[in-house]
């Protein structure tokens, strides 16, 4: 995919859930969703919400996206850049704050179940998945236990 043309746009904030779960084997995985557009793997993200904090929208993203419950960290643990495509229109360049959620369980219901696939990986296979390499970076270096208890 090409980069942005449009480097002189200042980036427009996100919020993101890095939605994860230790298996009984003490395994870590991280859930992956599909992009609506052309279906690449990518964590679920999306605008501020008025009223909202940034790690509540984050969790809302979570479950309409991917039919995440969960308990999600209010510090976020890193931030990436992606360029947003857009159909007839230059790319939004965006800037994506990432915060922790761990998934409780999934909803088979949710807002945008028909849109999306969603499936959980290891997280070095998530990194390779996903196209942006600050977000890989943050995939491979997770770890649950660098979290301190500001779950909520």
């Amino acid at each position: 995919m090409p980069k942005s043309i449009n480097k002189a746009m200042p980036p427009r904030q996100q919020f993101g859930a890095l939605c994860y779960r230790v298996t009984a084997k003490g395994k870590l995985r991280v859930l992956l969703i599909t992009s609506r557009g052309i279906g690449r793997w990518i964590v679920p993200k999306g605008w501020p919400m008025r009223g909202r904090a940034p790690w509540e929208a984050a969790r809302v993203e979570a479950w309409e996206e991917a039919g995440v419950r969960g308990d999600i960290v209010t510090k976020k643990i890193g931030s990436y850049d992606y360029d947003k495509w857009r159909p007839d229109d230059a790319p939004l360049p965006c800037q994506v704050d990432l915060f922790p959620l761990e998934v409780a369980y999934l909803e088979d219901k949710f807002p945008e179940a028909d849109q999306r696939q969603r499936k959980w990986f290891s997280p070095e296979d998530a990194a390779d998945l996903v196209m942006e390499p600050e977000l890989a970076e943050i995939l491979v270096s997770f770890r649950p236990k660098m979290l301190n208890s500001t779950a909520n």
